[in-house]
């Protein structure tokens, strides 16, 4: 059977934080069950259990998914193994505020399925942490940690920010070596971006933020410090323990199936893409009318395909191989090889005899080398274009 992700979209938060440009809003408890009840009318009417998928991993994500409470959350998860096949080692992913659950709450989602939670520390620093418009504190963090063991989740991950505003190396690795002393299977660690439009862009003076270069050093001393306490970078951004990386995140990365629900949520199936209304009254309000709630949707060419697999590719460590892009997308892969040896130079790239990939230095200049690699794919395909002509 071919495998498929499910992402389920709670817009939903308690307070809405001053850095955060998702499709999210502050809600009721009457919304929070109108809306469980609209959503699982939609994951039940796309029943797919005869399409072929089997789902290997399902993720929660806001909003702050437990904002609509454990019944509400079990409720949707039961739809969903209602309606598609379930894969008997599904990872199961839910989003969480560390202020947003107890252990009672996390018991219940645990006997009911969700094996994999993700905690929003962003800092230990309670002066980062007003700044960022985060209502909970790190002991609340340490508290929300001590209370998933002991409702027995094995897979845990905690997500931080650095280059924040009068942020300092050291003050970013002592956030760091917090959330590490913690223990959890998995960290990512996510550089600040000021969204136009949000409450922290509008306020914040962007001399307060750390220079290119003091961001470039806090980013490697990460990936320094993660990689002596057993934790292997994975993605730019991402790093687990063996075993431990997001199973949801890597369909992102590999171009698999996955199949969104909610407003705003995306999917990508039978290479097509395809979005959700992005409001959360006229998404429910759509359902019921005529069921259909699609904003956005487009076929995925080959050469789109192939672009996706390079650009994505090198954001992850496994990197991106010639033999692949020649037998899956008959492109050569002579040009892009160059740029990528001429960066191989100066230390950004890698190369272990099948694969090439990025260096922790390269991905800091990511969107550089991957925007002279899909020029050099331009190239390769206008020359096949006129080959092809002759």
């Amino acid at each position: 059977m071919t495998s498929l992700g499910i992402y389920v979209h709670i817009p939903f938060c308690l307070s809405k934080c001053a850095y955060c440009d998702f499709y999210s809003k502050c809600g009721t408890k009457g919304e929070y069950n109108k809306y469980t009840e609209a959503l699982c009318y939609h994951i039940e009417s796309s029943d797919m259990r005869s399409s072929g998928y089997e789902v290997d991993s399902i993720y929660f994500g806001g909003g702050t998914p437990t904002a609509i409470g454990a019944r509400n959350l079990i409720k949707i998860l039961g739809s969903i193994y209602r309606s598609f096949i379930i894969s008997d080692t599904c990872e199961i992913t839910l989003e969480a505020n560390p202020n947003s659950v107890d252990l009672t709450m996390l018991r219940k989602l645990h006997r009911a399925g969700f094996n994999r939670i993700s905690f929003g520390m962003q800092s230990a620093s309670a002066a980062e942490l007003q700044i960022l418009g985060r209502t909970h504190t790190f002991e609340d963090v340490k508290n929300a940690v001590t209370a998933a063991r002991k409702a027995k989740f094995d897979n845990i991950s905690l997500d931080l920010m650095f280059a924040l505003p009068n942020q300092t190396i050291g003050d970013f690795l002592d956030s760091l070596d917090a959330a590490i002393e913690l223990s959890p299977e998995h960290i990512s660690c996510y550089i600040l971006k000021l969204e136009e439009g949000t409450p922290l862009a509008k306020s914040l003076d962007a001399a307060s933020l750390p220079s290119e270069d003091n961001q470039a050093d806090m980013y490697l001393a990460a990936v320094t410090r993660l990689s002596d306490e057993g934790y292997e970078q994975y993605e730019i951004s991402n790093f687990a323990k063996e075993g431990f990386r997001s199973h949801h995140n890597m369909k992102y990365w590999t171009l698999g199936d996955y199949l969104g629900f909610g407003p705003s949520a995306h999917s990508l199936m039978d290479k097509k893409r395809f979005s959700y209304i992005r409001d959360t009254e006229k998404y429910i309000a759509a359902l019921e009318e005529d069921g259909d709630v699609t904003e956005k949707s487009e076929d995925i060419s080959t050469a789109e395909r192939c672009a996706e697999y390079l650009m994505l590719g090198l954001r992850t460590c496994d990197g991106i191989s010639a033999d692949i892009l020649e037998n899956n997308y008959l492109v050569s892969f002579d040009k892009i090889e160059k740029v990528l040896l001429r960066y191989h130079e100066s230390g950004h790239t890698d190369f272990d005899g099948l694969k090439w990939r990025l260096t922790p230095e390269g991905f800091l200049i990511s969107n550089h080398i991957i925007s002279e690699v899909l020029d050099a794919l331009e190239a390769s395909k206008h020359i096949l274009d006129l080959l092809s002509k002759e």
